[in-house]
């Protein structure tokens, strides 16, 4: 099946169990979607996605959550702790600032472990407990980590997770460990830690919950069908263009195929789709490196640094879906500086909104498309930011003022502010 944006959508085959298969992107091999546990193409290699026989349009979806758009996910809500509904907020200064007609923040860092990841691991999760496998596991920068370390205490199943040795933040190790995941700190960087978990699902050892799971990314499309409704319940209109961070490019995938499974319901129309525009940090940009050169796949960067650690990665295992996403959506990707990302941080702290380095690089992609004209005036922007504040305290210090000494009494601390 074509992952084009105009594409039919796909007849239900001889595989499908209540109107679900799986599906290779690259050679349509297709399989039964709960008979075998499976990551990617048995017969090329190639990526997985889920298919329906029947896709909702807006008057289909009920309730509140991710768990409001069943009907366009593969199993019913089991695994839960609240999930979606996240604020989508307004920012005046960064609106006024940036000169686009209307500007909000979908901020994911307001779900439960404080990232969007638990949008994937709630139906990840309730799959892997159909399946019937006995022990999870996840390679992460830590955003990951932390969301399958919880899903799967709430869930009572076996939880190992692999983290590149030094370089994931204290606040999310800090939340695998609380929830009873077995940690293993591995010497090398996440692409490193993804292939060795790659390894143990492929040899039946481990159920993979990274984003290469197609399952996964099931739960992630309902970000982007939130926005759409939240825009139109605000502004009266879809957002023009979705601007979002990129690392292994999960979101990328996830709201394309949200947007292109609405337009085969006909419940969206092809130019009322946002304009997906990635957003990675200079030093760990593959994605840009592809879209800039006009690539039909990336190059493995074998070398990453960035101080936006859900972001340090060279190899984003899902950019032949969410390259053709940004594509075909009339998109682009931009690479951004650590300072420009810092420096953002602080402007969305400055409106209230409190997010960890790599969600403020939709922000300072934002900013810098804009100065290139490539970013209309008249836009509907939607800025989506990833993880909460307290995720990375250390770059969150770092970013703000220091504390200022002051003597123990009342007359100290007037003669210091007076001062």
């Amino acid at each position: 099946m074509s992952m084009k944006l105009d594409a039919p959508a796909a007849n239900a085959p001889p595989e499908a169990e209540d109107g679900v298969w799986l599906s290779c992107i690259d050679c349509d091999h297709t399989l039964a979607p709960f008979d075998d546990v499976v990551f990617t193409c048995p017969e090329c290699g190639g990526l997985l996605e889920v298919r329906y026989a029947d896709l909702p349009t807006f008057e289909d979806f009920e309730g509140t959550g991710v768990w409001r758009y069943d009907d366009a996910l593969p199993v019913e809500m089991g695994v839960t702790i609240q999930e979606g509904n996240t604020p989508l907020y307004e920012v005046p200064e960064l609106e006024s600032e940036t000169g686009v007609d209307h500007l909000h923040v979908k901020h994911e860092g307001m779900n439960p472990t404080g990232s969007f990841k638990d949008r994937g691991m709630t139906v990840g999760v309730q799959v892997a407990s159909r399946l019937g496998v006995d022990r999870l596991a996840c390679a992460s920068t830590g955003n990951t980590s932390a969301a399958l370390s919880a899903y799967g205490a709430r869930s009572e199943l076996e939880t190992l997770v692999l983290l590149p040795a030094g370089k994931v933040a204290a606040g999310k190790v800090a939340q695998a460990s609380l929830h009873g995941a077995r940690i293993l700190e591995v010497d090398g960087n996440f692409d490193t830690c993804l292939d060795i978990v790659q390894d143990l699902a492929t040899s039946g050892h481990v159920y993979l919950l990274n984003s290469l799971n197609p399952f996964r990314l099931e739960g992630q499309k309902t970000i982007g069908l939130e926005i759409l409704e939240q825009c139109q319940e605000r502004t009266g209109e879809f957002p023009d263009r979705i601007v979002l961070p990129v690392g292994n490019a999960g979101n990328t995938s996830a709201l394309y195929k949200a947007f292109r499974e609405l337009v085969q319901s006909g419940a969206l129309d092809e130019d009322e789709v946002p304009k997906l525009t990635g957003v990675q940090a200079e030093g760990a940009a593959p994605m840009v490196e592809a879209v800039e050169e006009g690539n039909d796949e990336i190059n493995r960067w074998e070398s990453v640094e960035t101080r936006a650690t859900a972001i340090r990665i060279g190899n984003p295992v899902n950019a032949p879906k969410a390259l053709p996403g940004i594509r075909e959506t009339g998109g682009t990707a931009v690479a951004v500086s650590d300072d420009q990302i810092t420096d953002a941080q602080r402007s969305l702290a400055e409106e209230g909104v409190g997010v960890e380095p790599a969600s403020a690089a939709s922000v300072a992609g934002l900013r810098k498309l804009r100065e290139q004209d490539v970013i209309g005036r008249d836009e509907n922007v939607v800025c989506l930011t990833t993880g909460h504040l307290l995720k990375d305290p250390d770059e969150a210090a770092a970013a703000g003022g220091d504390p200022e000494p002051v003597p123990g009494d009342t007359e100290g601390v007037l003669n210091h502010l007076d001062g």
